[in-house]
């Protein structure tokens, strides 16, 4: 196993005047809190921090979009490189902008399937909002982009024909409000992706959920996946250390289960982990329950 540090906090929009996302400051965090001892002391390489700014750039109506794809070109090489050695690839960011890199590094060699395990289905694209009026924050839209859905910039990548992941591939596992009457993307309802939400993942329990996600991953049977973790899938009580917090969520213990079902199989090509926030975690809580759940999957 490689750990890949991608300190990135690209994909999010700032809460307040002159505020910027303190995500880019989980890498280091992790580590402090133990990350490498617990995982085994594997190889670790990390990207250079990218500049945040909230302002408008040329050419694109995504937040960071250049700066976001330059990141991820980088950290997709790296995954690749990861992928050419037969390395398991975790990546620990920063927000959920670096999915787009992982998927662009394994995706050249190759289809597969997608684990998204997110408190939000992360579906905004341009054709449910409106992107001349608002900034588009990449963080929000990585599973809509990952499946071919806004600009340029985060839906083509270099060696990908076509989508990173095409939607029939896709399990979306512990969106939270997609039963609320003002759904912010309720055309994901709509699309071919598996979705699981946090009331029916809760209801299923750890093995029904495991048995659904193998049904899907079953459509690509000779080809591998990849896993991505948004440690806000936990509940706000458990993780209120992100941007976005939220109740209910996936127990730890259920979630734990899931990863270790998954994450040990040979087709498992990776892993990102994301969107936890050190400027929310002053004592360092909630680093320390994030190397705790990680220390108890099996990677292989």
């Amino acid at each position: 196993m490689k750990v890949i540090l991608a300190p990135s906090n690209l994909g999010l929009s700032p809460l307040r005047s002159e505020h910027e996302p303190g995500t880019w400051r989980a890498p280091s965090a992790l580590m402090k809190a133990g990350l490498l001892e617990a995982l085994g002391s594997p190889n670790v390489i990390e990207l250079l921090r990218p500049e945040y700014s909230a302002v408008p750039q040329p050419g694109t109506r995504l937040l960071n979009g250049h700066a976001m794809r330059n990141f991820n070109i980088a950290l997709a090489d790296l995954v690749y490189q990861c992928r050419q050695h037969g390395e398991f690839a975790l990546v620990i960011g920063g927000d959920c902008s670096v999915l787009l890199g992982a998927l662009a590094g394994v995706r050249r060699m190759g289809r597969l399937s997608l684990l998204h395990i997110d408190g939000h289905s992360d579906f905004r694209h341009p054709g449910n909002y409106d992107s001349e009026q608002t900034l588009g924050a990449t963080a929000g839209m990585d599973l809509a982009l990952a499946t071919g859905r806004g600009e340029p910039l985060g839906t083509e990548w270099p060696d990908v024909s076509g989508p990173l992941i095409e939607d029939r591939n896709v399990i979306q596992l512990g969106e939270r409000e997609n039963r609320d009457i003002d759904f912010a993307w309720p055309d994901v309802n709509d699309t071919d992706i598996t979705r699981i939400d946090v009331f029916e993942a809760n209801r299923l329990g750890a093995a029904g959920v495991i048995d659904r996600i193998n049904q899907t991953l079953i459509q690509l049977p000779d080809k591998g996946f990849w896993i991505h973790l948004d440690v806000d899938v936990l509940d706000q009580t458990v993780m209120p250390a992100v941007d976005s917090p939220g109740s209910p969520g996936i127990p730890s213990e259920a979630l734990t289960c899931i990863l270790n079902q998954f994450a040990p199989d040979p087709r498992c090509f990776g892993m990102t982990v994301t969107v936890f926030d050190p400027d929310l975690d002053p004592e360092g809580r909630y680093a320390l329950k994030i190397v705790d759940i990680l220390s108890q999957v099996s990677f292989r």
